[in-house]
């Protein structure tokens, strides 16, 4: 999976969006493994047509559904389906406009830290902000993952206080 990959081109699409999920944990500590990249977009019009131009390159899908269905990648999608879980040549993407625990995009861009991959900055929900998406989603794999991301931060704070 070229998680930098994506970063990095939508990055340069001036896609303004905040990474969350496995890939924010694993940037701030986690050792969990992680299969997609979930980001949470700005819904502002604008942002809705670069990402859609940027992801249309990549043969996005909607991932489980029957092949051959007719998807239209376009800023209409997003307004009419504000969650998404995609299969792309780039690989699996998660896109969300909002994260439950933590609120909207500006919500989650307030609770993010800047972080770089490749040379490429970007930002990233903090922990504390993880800790609350964990603990909103519920699932069983979300909750399981608390306990490190805890640690990670208690750890993090008490660097701090040193």
């Amino acid at each position: 999976m070229m998680f930098g990959d994506i970063i990095s081109e939508l990055t340069r699409a001036s896609v303004r969006f905040v990474v969350i999920g496995g890939v924010a944990a694993g940037i701030q500590g986690s050792t969990r493994a992680t299969f997609d990249l979930d980001i949470c977009y700005d819904p502002d019009p604008e942002n809705l047509r670069n990402l859609a131009s940027v992801l249309a390159g990549w043969k996005p899908y909607i991932r489980g559904a029957e092949p051959g269905l007719p998807f239209v990648m376009d800023a209409r999608t997003f307004r009419i389906t504000p969650v998404m879980t995609l299969t792309t040549d780039h690989g699996p993407l998660d896109l969300m406009d909002r994260v439950a625990g933590v609120g909207g995009y500006s919500e989650v861009l307030a609770a993010s830290i800047e972080a770089e991959i490749g040379g490429v900055r970007f930002r990233a929900l903090a922990l504390p902000g993880l800790l609350a998406a964990k603990r909103a989603a519920q699932r069983p794999k979300d909750l399981s993952q608390i306990p490190e991301l805890e640690a990670l931060l208690a750890l993090r704070q008490r660097k701090k206080g040193s």
